[in-house]
C-alpha cells in the first residue's frame, strides 16, 4: 500500500448553489455530481469528481498546510474584517499533524456576498473512511 497524498480542492460560489433546491446533486448517486461544479456533502467525495477539479496534489504534510495557508491569504479579502481567514501558526502545525495522520483538512467560511468558501485537502490511497475509492490522477 503507497503512503496517503493529498489533493487539494476548492469551491467559491453563492450559498444558493448549495441548495439547489435541496442537495441531491451535490451526492455521488445523482445524474449531476460529476458536472455539478459546487462541493459534494461528503468531503471523501471530492475523489469521485473528474481529475480537473484537483487544485494541487501534496506527498509531503508541509507542502498541503502551506498551500492551505496560501488559499487563506488569497481569500483574506472576501471575510471582511473577521479573523475566520487567519491562519495561525498553532493552526498551521495542526494542518501538518492531521495530514501527517492520513486524514482530511477541510473549512468552509461564509464570505461576503452571500457566498461560501470551500478550502479541502482530501486524502487518498486510501482515504481512510472510504478506501474503495480510487485516486482521480490514476
Amino acid at each position: 500500500m503507497t503512503a496517503p497524498h493529498h489533493h487539494a480542492y476548492v469551491w467559491l460560489g453563492h450559498g444558493d448553489v448549495l441548495v439547489k433546491p435541496g442537495d441531491a446533486h451535490r451526492r455521488p448517486g445523482h445524474a449531476e455530481f460529476r458536472s455539478a461544479q459546487v462541493m459534494p456533502l461528503e468531503c471523501a467525495d471530492w475523489l469521485l469528481k473528474p481529475a480537473s477539479r484537483v487544485e494541487g496534489t501534496f506527498h509531503e504534510p508541509r507542502e498541503g498546510a502551506d498551500w492551505f495557508a496560501g488559499q487563506l491569504d488569497l481569500y483574506a479579502e472576501l471575510f471582511a474584517g473577521s479573523c475566520a481567514g487567519e491562519f495561525s501558526r498553532e493552526r498551521y502545525e495542526e494542518t501538518i499533524r492531521i495530514l501527517a495522520a492520513g486524514e482530511d483538512r477541510v473549512g468552509g467560511w461564509w464570505v461576503v456576498g452571500d457566498r461560501f468558501l470551500s478550502l479541502n485537502l482530501i486524502a487518498c490511497s486510501p482515504h481512510r473512511v472510504r478506501p474503495e475509492y480510487r485516486c482521480p490522477l490514476r
